[in-house]
């Protein structure tokens, strides 16, 4: 047991590490090359941050741990909202001004209740996996439209302080390769060390996946907001908590359904996923309700953290992990 708690403990350090090197290179050498400013944050940004949630979700897939995968993305989602957003907006109030992030939200809203539709017979298959597919690539192609269309949006002075600018593209490549091999290791320390906590705690792969592989998948999101917010950039904050949901509803959830395609747990679609739908629109009523200044005040955030604790202990219990 002690060594699969060191293989968690140092694959998420090499994971969280190695996702801030992977995006870090990845946009310098985007921009090095002649990329704008919105695409490089939005997209390149965006993925490189949901890369963990990625690599984690397919080898997981491809060892026959579907439930893992699942509960991967979905429990990601959960914890970017009410943990990284509601610990976020608990230390520094957000306020939202980027248009962009303002119609990005009912686009998730309106691919969350997609994906529903997918997976309410209690089947992830091969279909569902392609259409989530390109679903990914749809939005991929939306976004780069946007990015393209957008100038002058205020995030963008946001991303422009952000992406390297003293970083030669030799050293951006060079940052790139070592994340991307550092996340591929971390990633398959990180499913082999949840498969045997699985196994010695008794619990399925999907709590696990929903729990510790979702939490440790989301710690660089969870760097990133506190980064921006620290450093008054609240709409690349809420962004890199949009974008990333984005992502993992289409490109992480597709993974286990092209790889590994099969029944869900049930509870996926009775618990899990009515919560993920219910928190977005909370986190949309919050931030863009009808109100002067759009923002997530610091009560709304301590809500949103007491909402995922009170999620943790129900599914702990609801799961036989704990008996009550």
């Amino acid at each position: 047991m002690l060594l699969v708690l060191a293989t968690l403990v140092l694959g998420l350090v090499i994971l969280v590490w190695s996702a801030d090197r992977f995006v870090i290179g990845a946009s310098a050498a985007a921009s090095i090359l002649g990329v704008s400013t919105l695409v490089v944050g939005i997209l390149v940004v965006g993925i490189g941050t949901s890369a963990p949630e990625m690599l984690v979700s397919a080898m997981a897939a491809a060892d026959g741990q579907a439930g893992l995968s699942v509960g991967n993305a979905l429990g990601s989602n959960i914890t970017n909202i009410a943990l990284i957003l509601g610990l976020t907006a608990l230390l520094i109030p957000l306020r939202v001004q980027s248009k962009l992030i303002t119609r990005e939200i009912p686009l998730l809203l309106l691919v969350m209740v997609g994906g529903y539709f997918l997976l309410r017979d209690g089947v992830l298959d091969f279909t569902d996996g392609l259409l989530l597919l390109a679903g990914f690539v749809a939005v991929v192609l939306r976004q780069l439209w946007e990015a393209k269309h957008s100038s002058g949006d205020a995030i963008e002075a946001e991303y422009e302080a952000e992406i390297p600018r003293d970083m030669s593209l030799p050293v951006a490549l060079g940052w790139l390769l070592l994340g991307l091999v550092l996340l591929m290791a971390s990633a398959r320390m990180l499913v082999w060390s949840a498969v045997e906590l699985a196994l010695a705690f008794g619990v399925s792969d999907l709590v696990i996946g929903l729990t510790v592989v979702a939490i440790g998948t989301s710690l660089p999101e969870l760097a990133a907001s506190l980064a921006a917010a620290r450093k008054g950039e609240h709409d690349i904050a809420i962004g890199n908590v949009v974008g990333s949901n984005l992502f993992n509803l289409l490109g992480v959830m597709a993974l286990p359904g092209v790889i590994a395609p099969g029944a869900i747990d049930a509870g996926v679609v009775n618990r899990d996923y009515p919560l993920m739908l219910l928190l977005t629109v909370a986190f949309y009523l919050l931030a863009f309700g009808p109100r002067k200044a759009p923002a997530i005040r610091r009560y709304e955030g301590g809500l949103l953290l007491l909402v995922y604790f009170a999620y943790l202990g129900y599914l702990l219990v609801d799961t036989g992990a704990i008996a009550l």
